[in-house]
């Protein structure tokens, strides 16, 4: 099982590259006042912090922010990343760590099963860090995946189609590539326009063949992708980032 945008293979929790991948440059120090959601707290500056490289599960939001808070709850914390400029809303997007701990927060989110690997981590060790935790709790069964249903079947365009507007996991055999115009599509039905699909922009064709997978190459393939639904006809999920796509078998 690849995970493709990882340079990294996915590895263990107990792995040198867990301790190491997200250890970007520090953003600053504080600690923790409220916790406002899954993946958002307020340290006692003020400073509103969003932990990046994770979305939450929303059928487990609740036990998701109760996780957050068993975490991080009047805690110290380094705040680290690439960049350090807040979002639109002032919240300042960070890898998050407790004193002591190379293991960042969202790590420790993912092994619970409270939330998904977002996928769009650009730094491929961090990103192996993420996808390998989220991989241990489905392994495990913990939290969101003792529920089947947390990974969409691409046969089942209905269920698909109820989590709209929401980050979603879904997988299937990829039964065509056909491109229209400037999008490739990743068909999973042989109805285009009722069928779930996979949309990918013309831009992103060379991140593909640079990480040695031609989108051609997923024809026949059982993948798994992850992203936000939108309703097109069918179901679609867009592909931003060669990591959304993890191939886990040929059919």
């Amino acid at each position: 099982m690849a995970l493709i945008a990882l340079a990294t293979a996915l590895l263990p929790a107990s792995a040198p590259a867990t301790a190491t991948g997200c250890m970007f440059e520090p953003q600053g120090e504080g600690r923790v006042a409220a916790i406002i959601d899954v993946r958002t707290f307020r340290l006692e500056d003020g400073r509103e912090v969003r932990l990046a490289g994770i979305e939450p599960a929303t059928e487990n939001t609740a036990q998701g922010a109760a996780a957050l808070t068993a975490i991080l709850a009047g805690r110290d914390v380094t705040l680290r990343g690439a960049v350090d400029a807040p979002d639109r809303y002032g919240r300042q997007p960070a890898f998050v760590f407790l004193a002591g701990s190379e293991i960042p927060v969202q790590g420790q989110l993912l092994a619970r099963g409270v939330a998904f690997f977002s996928a769009n981590v650009a730094a491929s060790e961090c990103a192996a860090v993420l996808a390998s935790a989220e991989a241990e709790a489905r392994q495990a069964k913990n939290g969101i995946w003792t529920d089947p249903s947390a990974i969409k079947n691409s046969e089942s365009s209905g269920d698909i189609l109820s989590e709209v507007g929401r980050f979603t996991v879904v997988e299937g055999r990829v039964m065509s590539v056909r491109q229209a115009g400037a999008t490739t599509y990743l068909n999973f039905g042989r109805n285009w326009t009722r069928d779930f699909a996979v949309t990918i922009s013309r831009r992103m064709i060379a991140s593909f063949e640079a990480a040695g997978t031609p989108l051609k190459s997923f024809e026949n393939k059982r993948i798994r992708v992850r992203g936000w639904v939108e309703a097109r006809g069918g179901p679609r999920i867009e592909v931003l980032r060669v990591g959304q796509i993890e191939t886990i078998g040929e059919n």
